[in-house]
């Protein structure tokens, strides 16, 4: 994705890549902490399966 912009300085168009920058590793990280969560229910489920199977 590229951005097209006429900042007025060089102050602005850090603030602009800094907030870019910010944005995109809030989206990974939420991505990430979603994963995290899909992992840890599947472990759940597999030891509570594993743990119904030793009653059985």
């Amino acid at each position: 994705m590229l951005f097209f912009c006429t900042p007025k300085s060089s102050k602005e168009s850090k603030k602009f890549f800094q907030i870019k920058k910010l944005e995109m590793l809030q989206n990974i990280k939420d991505s990430l902490e979603r994963k995290t969560a899909s992992v840890n229910a599947s472990i759940e489920v597999l030891e509570k399966q594993i743990d119904r199977d030793k009653e059985n």
